[in-house]
């Protein structure tokens, strides 16, 4: 199968349908993140069909958390164009490919490793996308900027921290009423209730969960499970302005 026939067909396993131009964009995307991981290390998932699973359609589960005529706007409870960051997105995922998706967001990567950020300058100037950005900072720095500082309706992350840090570092980003989204495994179980109070310390409160199986390809040609987790945090107050703490103590000794 042609790469445009295998990407839609696993997207459209959750119903997602892309244009043309979409299509190109992720496939674009691919192309980039294959050539540039042979100099340095962005994924050790390069087989196209594995990406299209594991980092396209893991990222793009977000679809999962909108009731029946619900949007990025009325989730977020945005008053204007949603604005959306990606925190520690490394890659780009899930960033870039809800920027792909959704271009009615308007999307800003943030990573700590110049490289990476080259990367995806690279990446949004070949495909095009006009609704994203890329920033090099550490989320303890830039999340004390005024510019950015309680400045996004949505701020979501893949990283691999326990919720307590990510909380910690995302939270801040985010306007009273907006949301937090962790991307997680099964982590979460002993992770939730371990961060309730590190949310409630950051001014934000558990809102609901998605649980379901991301379907993952094998070499013998069949299907294996994996569990996931969208883990949607509701912001309520504003963040302590001593928060997000400087690194690495969000890390070494949680909320």
């Amino acid at each position: 199968m042609e790469k445009e026939a295998i990407l839609r067909s696993i997207l459209q396993q959750w119903n997602i349908e892309l244009s043309d131009k979409q299509t190109d964009q992720l496939i674009i995307f691919y192309e980039l993140l294959y050539e540039k991981n042979k100099v340095m290390n962005l994924t050790a998932i390069t087989d196209f069909e594995e990406v299209c699973s594991k980092h396209f359609l893991d990222s793009l589960s977000a679809v999962k958390l909108f009731e029946k005529g619900e949007d990025w706007k009325s989730l977020s409870k945005a008053k204007e164009v949603p604005a959306l960051i990606d925190v520690g997105c490394g890659a780009g995922f899930p960033g870039i490919p809800l920027a792909i998706l959704y271009p009615e967001l308007k999307v800003t990567l943030l990573d700590s490793l110049q490289k990476r950020v080259f990367f995806l300058q690279e990446v949004i100037g070949e495909a095009k996308l006009e609704n994203c950005r890329a920033f090099h900072a550490r989320a303890e720095e830039f999340a004390g900027q005024k510019d950015h500082r309680q400045a996004y309706d949505i701020a979501v992350s893949r990283a691999v921290a326990n919720l307590s840090t990510l909380s910690e570092y995302c939270l801040p980003f985010v306007k009273k009423g907006g949301i937090f989204i962790a991307y997680k495994s099964s982590g979460i179980r002993q992770e939730a209730p371990a961060a309730q109070r590190a949310l409630s310390l950051l001014g934000g409160s558990f809102e609901k969960q998605v649980e379901f199986d991301l379907p993952i390809p094998t070499e013998a040609g069949e299907e294996e499970k994996a569990y996931r987790n969208l883990y949607v945090v509701r912001k309520t107050a504003e963040t302590p302005a001593k928060y997000p703490r400087k690194a690495p103590l969000a890390k070494k000794e949680p909320l």
